[in-house]
């Protein structure tokens, strides 16, 4: 039985607050804040508690999704119900952050009726929600005055220019009512997150591979979809057939209305998608990847004449150059005792902060083309040096 449901950005502003039961008090909103960010540590708990008040939360688009209760509820079965309002409020609004979600406020507040009745779920069901929902979904395309993406040297046309960007990731499922209806589109997408450790001397040490295959779906109805897989594709070691380059993953689940009959034997996955967006496979694979990465770091670390630290990096994209990195971020660890940052990055775009909790520097690169290079040169200050700085001012 849940009690309240709201949604914070980052910086604790609340975003939406419903209160189904008025068993706790609105303050419960910077009670939640106040705990989540006073815990030391870069993940907080999932459930807390606050006298006889539960919060059960998950992070989602940058925001925290709240659940409350007072009673002594499942919290898998919450967390599933925040992960499916989040899921649901991307389907919907068509994107996920905190301007979607500003924007869309109305729709979201008609979703959490007709979710959640006194506290009770009733349902999360993309098929029977879009029969009640009447707000029509706000959308507006974020402008970025750096994205060069289409522009090559000196403003010559690109190849990437003449690929039509797909609209996909942020357009409502829902049609406008002034329109005929919408494009009956379907789209599958591949999604891999790569983690990997490169030793000072540029060599490989650890890696690790995660991946999705998604479905976004536009059509009302949807007969059965068959998606094949590669023929030599095999989970674990064990399973390894056939003479040509396997296509091997240490582990892989499958969502729950995917059939597998025909996985075993044709590497087939069959499935009646709903309107909305489904994660229909997850796999895993860690250190032995079948090729090499996609990116070569070069790093080089020197001290200048005051003895401080003198850090240059040179990462370069091993991509095609029709394709495109999204959200590379770098993650370099520095000496206890730092407490501020000098940089030079080469593009406007990239941004580099020195994170005192975890004594590294992350460089965020939101965008990374195919065959570019990049380089950074980061000087970390140290702790005595502002202290003999200080001292010989006074």
């Amino acid at each position: 039985m849940i009690s309240q449901v709201f949604i914070l950005s980052a910086k604790g502003d609340h975003l939406i607050y419903k209160d189904f039961r008025g068993e706790a008090d609105k303050d419960a909103i910077s009670v939640f804040f106040e705990m989540v960010t006073a815990l030391s540590g870069d993940q907080p708990p999932v459930v807390m508690t606050h006298k006889d008040l539960h919060f059960i939360h998950v992070r989602q688009g940058g925001l925290y999704w709240v659940a409350s209760t007072k009673t002594n509820a499942s919290p898998f079965t919450i967390i599933e119900f925040l992960n499916r309002l989040a899921a649901l409020t991307k389907d919907y609004c068509g994107s996920l952050c905190e301007k979607s979600v500003r924007m869309n406020f109305a729709l979201i507040y008609e979703l959490l009726d007709e979710m959640v009745d006194h506290g009770f779920i009733q349902t999360t069901s993309t098929d029977i929600l879009k029969n009640f929902i009447q707000t029509e979904a706000v959308t507006s395309k974020p402008f970025s005055l750096f994205d060069l993406s289409n522009v090559g040297l000196f403003g010559a046309e690109t190849q990437q220019s003449k690929v039509a960007p797909s609209t996909a990731a942020t357009r409502p499922i829902m049609s406008h009512r002034g329109e005929q209806g919408g494009k009956n589109e379907i789209f599958v997408d591949v999604v891999e997150r790569l983690s990997v450790v490169i030793g000072s001397n540029g060599v490989l040490m650890k890696a690790d591979v995660e991946g999705e295959i998604r479905v976004k779906c536009y059509l009302p109805t949807c007969s059965e979809m068959r998606i094949g897989l590669n023929e030599e594709f095999s989970i674990g070691k064990s399973q390894l057939r056939g003479y040509g380059a396997a296509v091997r993953v240490d582990e892989c689940s499958f969502h729950q209305a995917v059939k597998l009959d025909e996985f075993d034997s044709y590497r087939i996955l069959k499935v009646c998608p709903s309107q909305g967006e489904q994660t229909l496979m997850q796999y895993q694979l860690s250190d032995e990847l079948p090729c090499a990465p996609p990116f070569r770091l070069f790093p080089t670390v020197e001290k200048d004449y005051g003895s401080r630290l003198l850090i240059f990096l040179k990462l370069r994209c091993d991509l095609p150059p029709k394709s495109t990195a999204l959200n590379v971020s770098v993650t370099v660890p520095v000496p206890k005792g730092s407490v501020s940052l000098s940089q030079e990055l080469s593009s406007p775009d990239q941004t580099a902060e020195l994170q005192l909790k975890n004594k590294a520097i992350l460089w965020s690169i939101p965008r990374f083309p195919g065959g570019a290079q990049l380089s950074a040169v980061f000087k970390p200050k140290h702790a005595e040096s502002w202290t003999s700085l200080s001292g010989s001012k006074t």
